[in-house]
């Protein structure tokens, strides 16, 4: 971890010899089972069972305490060794007396460095100076540290080393601990908020003979016992969607999505979504839902529904407001959406190609240019134009707008949802009419015609959700880059890392 040359090389020979030392003192340089051992952060939450001094000064022992963790600082006091551990959950103190502990586990503590992995046993107490600290009675060796840990324990503080070297980034940066502690919080408060609404959770197949439900590029595989060409899956919807015509009314999948695209602080090609449906339910019944998952994870987080993202506070109390496409593109854009000519002249006026474009795609164009940025949020977008939407209702008062709405917060797309359409002959007429001149290459390149028979069978009328798990732990941790908060990101090479990315638009674009 030295940025000097071989000076790690040299540390690691230092650290081979100790571990030597260790296994002659008769321990195992790497540890055995240690049963029993408690969270540093519910020892240091017994704080007041600590009794006080007695008359003469003496701290009496407090509790009896077990601990595991990781060696974080060390410094000799003659006779005395002070350590710092830490676990998961917090770090402490520990009081190493050679008298208290022995011959053996002094001789023990010699060979420990800095990022060993300890068990201690002993009581808890004050030092002179009033710091909460385990006295140490028992030494029990759990691990031995090959690779020296970064220097004077400032952390990895290169972006790129973090990401690439995350078991590192995690036990030297709490704060990145904290945050993936933090994002499997988020993700249990989602599976439990639905399942209080008796959503069902469900798996459906990652690898598919046809990459639907989604407008993406896919990442393609080979079965070679079959011959058979699969793609890994840009969205579960059309599955989860033939379990609602098979009559479980609330399906979820919490999926690994794989979408063969850009990559930036807002897009991983692997990510993970949250897509639930729910029969006779519409757009309307998700908005309530999204409100409630986000309340939940914000609940199971701290409880701060004012979150600050980017310097900027962002109240996330329901109700949130919501907005309809037209009258936020009229707002921004400065014209009327129905009005073709005014559209045209925006769109070349921003360097567009409008000559044969159709008009709602220079539609859908200008708001991605002109008002997503400007939607701070929470804030539902709703009623799209309905060519962009091939599977959602229309509005029975205006079929050329569908009941599709997008969550957007501080200009990032946080969550789809639809009434979804159950009509199968329109739907069949949709896709033949998007897969025209698409490439073999793209998603829905091909006719789902099993999705169209599940849905001659009656699917109900229902609301379908998809959430960004990724985007709303970073939204709601306050983090500015995707890949702060997925523990394994997709790197490029060293060899070219640091090239220029590319940006898709959207994680959800035709879900």
């Amino acid at each position: 971890m030295s940025d000097a040359p071989g000076h790690g090389e040299d540390q690691e020979q230092v650290r081979l010899a100790k571990l030597r030392t260790i296994a002659d003192l008769g321990h195992d340089p790497w540890g055995q089972r240690f049963d029993d051992h408690q969270a540093i952060a519910d020892v240091r939450a017994l704080e007041s069972q600590v009794p006080p001094k007695d008359e003469a000064g003496h701290q009496p022992p407090g509790p009896a305490v077990k601990v595991a963790g990781r060696v974080m600082l060390r410094r000799t006091a003659g006779k005395a060794i002070f350590l710092d551990l830490r676990d998961w959950s917090a770090k402490i103190q520990i009081f190493c007396g050679k008298s208290q502990v022995g011959d053996d586990a002094w001789a023990l503590l010699q060979e420990v460095d800095l990022s060993d992995l300890l068990g201690i046993e002993g009581n808890l107490g004050f030092t002179k100076t009033g710091e909460l600290t385990i006295f140490a009675s028992r030494i029990t060796f759990l691990g031995k540290s090959i690779l020296p840990p970064p220097e004077k324990w400032k952390g990895l503080t290169d972006i790129e080393q973090r990401y690439r070297n995350r078991s590192v980034d995690l036990f030297s940066n709490p704060e990145s601990l904290s945050t993936f502690l933090s994002r499997s919080k988020i993700i249990a408060s989602v599976r439990k908020t639905l399942a209080d609404r008796h959503f069902m959770e469900v798996e459906t197949p990652t690898m598919q003979a046809i990459a639907g439900g989604a407008a993406a590029r896919p990442f393609i595989t080979h079965h070679n016992a079959l011959d058979l060409q699969l793609y890994l899956r840009i969205a579960p919807e059309l599955y989860l969607k033939r379990l609602l015509v098979g009559g479980l009314e609330r399906v979820f999948e919490i999926a690994r999505v794989f979408r063969n695209e850009g990559i930036s602080t807002k897009h991983n090609p692997e990510f993970t979504m949250m897509e639930c449906y729910q029969a006779y339910g519409d757009y309307h019944s998700m908005m309530d839902l999204t409100e409630a998952i986000f309340a939940g994870a914000i609940e199971a987080v701290d409880g701060n529904y004012e979150r600050n993202l980017n310097g900027k506070t962002v109240n996330f109390k329901p109700p949130w407001a919501r907005r309809t496409y037209a009258d936020l593109f009229a707002e921004h854009v400065g014209c009327d959406i129905n009005d073709k000519q005014a559209v045209i002249a925006k769109a070349s006026a921003k360097g567009f190609t409008t000559n044969g474009v159709d008009h709602d795609v220079l539609v859908s164009e200008l708001f991605e240019e002109y008002v997503e940025d400007a939607l701070e949020g929470p804030v539902f977008v709703i009623d799209y134009p309905a060519s962009l939407c091939p599977l959602t209702k229309r509005k029975t008062s205006n079929p050329n707008v569908a009941e599709r709405f997008e969550l957007f917060v501080q200009g990032m797309e946080l969550a789809n949802a639809y009434t979804e359409l159950n009509d199968p002959i329109l739907q069949e007429n949709l896709f033949r009419s998007q897969l025209a001149g698409q490439k073999e290459e793209d998603s829905m390149a091909k006719m789902d015609t099993e999705f169209i028979e599940a849905l001659k069978h009656a699917m109900p009328p229902a609301g379908g959700l998809g959430i960004g798990i990724d985007r709303m732990v970073m939204v709601l941790l306050d983090q500015p880059s995707i890949r702060d908060v997925i523990l394994f990101p997709l790197l490029r090479p060293r060899a070219v890392a640091g090239e220029g990315h590319s940006e898709p638009k959207s994680e959800f674009e035709g879900m």
